[in-house]
């Protein structure tokens, strides 16, 4: 068992997004995601479901050309697609990428 403090947890920028890591398993990984003010993911093509929550602030996240705004406290569960995101304030979010299970 391990516990996270989501508020503390330190981010690296968007660059070097794989030291945000914090669990990783084969069924699935988590990482904490800082955008700045302004900030922005570029289209990713996400294989496996995902799991945005929103720890503070908010974001517009597009979901293959579908945009949504999620808030502080809000989650976005999304199957595979073609994934970005935007913050105007800034942002800390927990993401979950979610294996798919084949034949499934």
């Amino acid at each position: 068992m391990q516990i996270f403090d989501l508020k503390s947890q330190g981010a690296h920028p968007f660059e070097e997004r794989e030291k945000n890591i914090i669990y990783n398993v084969e069924e699935f990984k988590v990482r904490i995601i800082k955008l700045p003010a302004d900030g922005k993911i570029p289209d990713c093509n996400m294989l496996s479901y995902v799991m945005f929550y929103v720890i503070d602030g908010s974001v517009d996240v597009t979901v293959d050309q579908e945009m949504k705004s999620i808030n502080e406290g809000q989650c976005l569960i999304s199957e595979p697609a073609t994934i970005s995101m935007r913050s105007t304030d800034g942002a800390r979010i927990m993401g979950i990428q979610i294996t798919a299970r084949k034949g499934v």
